[in-house]
């Protein structure tokens, strides 16, 4: 299934890179997207997963810096949304019958309005409390 817009979701890129590498999935549903958009959020998140790895016992530093190197790539190929005031308000009512942890509120309350401009905007996640929540919205 291909589409022309794709919001990426942090547990996405993580799941892709960390636990099954980028898979041919991913990368053709990236590729078959016009635009990739995510939320300066994901760049933290995904630096902060990085970083309580580095922590883990015999975590290997090499695998670490090809991971960083791979999550870069990708979100160099993203239009990032940024942590807005109405992102902030948006994600203190969206899905209120969800139970969305706040960063998870963040990122579709970011869906929500880029999916405004971008009518055709889907979001690409894991995470299926999020998926679910985008469903009712």
């Amino acid at each position: 299934m291909s589409s022309s817009a794709l919001y990426l979701d942090t547990s996405v890129v993580l799941r892709a890179v960390l636990e099954t590498g980028t898979t041919p999935e991913v990368e053709s549903r990236m590729g078959a997207a016009g635009i990739l958009i995510t939320s300066r959020l994901s760049l933290v998140e995904a630096s902060r997963a990085l970083l309580r790895l580095r922590l883990r016992p015999g975590f290997s530093e090499v695998r670490l810096a090809d991971a960083e190197r791979q999550i870069a790539a990708i979100w160099s190929r993203c239009e990032l949304w940024e942590i807005t005031r109405l992102v902030c308000e948006m994600a203190r009512q969206v899905a209120p019958d969800k139970p969305l942890r706040a960063l998870d509120a963040l990122h579709l309350a970011t869906f929500i309005l880029a999916r405004r401009k971008i009518g055709a905007l889907e979001l690409f996640t894991v995470d299926e409390r999020l998926r679910e929540a985008a469903g009712v919205v």
